[in-house]
């Protein structure tokens, strides 16, 4: 197989719009973070603390999935300067560590989105009694 310079470029958009969807979820956690200790500061509510525990073990995860994907991206970037010059073999070892490492971030996010439905499913079965 041969590496050109618009195989790593491929990955630019999907890695573009996976880090906005990661920068979403991280601001959409941080908000309930900062709510639900505004309300545990109003209304000190035990059952309040597991909960901001979750997200903040949930921020950390998205965290490390950013962190991931954006180097993956610079790797990517560095493939491509490497490729541009001629330096295929090294350029080929640069892209599959790319790729290694959004395969890290993916991971990652599949197991944030599981904590994240475990945690819905611990809400709805509050409800439910």
């Amino acid at each position: 197989m041969e590496l050109t310079l618009t195989t790593p470029g491929l990955l630019f958009p999907t890695i573009s719009l996976l880090l906005l969807a990661y920068t979403n979820r991280f601001l959409a956690i941080a908000a309930l973070i900062r709510n639900m200790f505004a309300q545990y500061k109003t209304n000190p509510d035990p059952v309040l603390l597991p909960q901001i525990q979750n997200l903040k073990v949930r921020v950390r995860i998205i965290r490390d999935m950013q962190f991931l994907g954006v180097t993956s991206l610079f790797l990517c970037v560095v493939c491509m300067l490497l490729l541009s010059a001629g330096m295929q073999r090294a350029g080929e070892y640069v892209f599959v560590g790319s790729l290694l490492l959004m395969l890290g971030s993916l991971a990652l996010s599949i197991w944030e989105i599981q904590i994240s439905i475990r945690a819905l499913q611990i809400q709805l079965k509050e409800l439910d009694e």
